[in-house]
């Protein structure tokens, strides 16, 4: 039935202005204004993902966004010198080297936009 149909991840924010600073200016993506403004639309890889303003920005608790990238450490390190703080967690299975969680095959590490949105970077393969 939706086996062949694109999905799109969807990102809540408060303000627009500043998730286009957060996604396009921090994390290098491509933006474009859409829908008179209410919905930022950011292009990452072959990815689109639509951010709109809501209400109810940053109250999900769990990851929205994983970059699947090559080389996480230089990736970490650009971030950080961009002002970004990695969280830290409790991660049964997964072993913490600074700021980055590890397990046999792959690297993760999570970081959080304006609105409190979780967001990650995997290096490796899942499973």
């Amino acid at each position: 039935m939706l086996g062949k149909a694109n999905a799109t991840p969807m990102i809540a924010v408060k303000d627009i202005d500043r998730a286009r600073k957060f996604y396009e200016g921090t994390l290098g993506l491509e933006t474009k204004d859409e829908m008179g403004g209410e919905v930022l639309s950011v292009k990452s890889g072959d990815t689109a993902i639509s951010v709109y303003r809501s209400e109810f920005a940053g109250t999900n608790q769990a990851t929205a966004l994983t970059f699947d990238v090559d080389d996480i450490e230089s990736e970490v390190s650009e971030l950080k010198e961009k002002g970004i703080f990695f969280e830290q967690y409790d991660m049964p299975g997964l072993e913490k080297q600074g700021d980055l969680y590890v397990a046999q095959g792959m690297k993760t590490a999570w970081f959080k936009d304006p609105d409190g949105n979780i967001l990650s970077l995997f290096e490796g393969t899942a499973g």
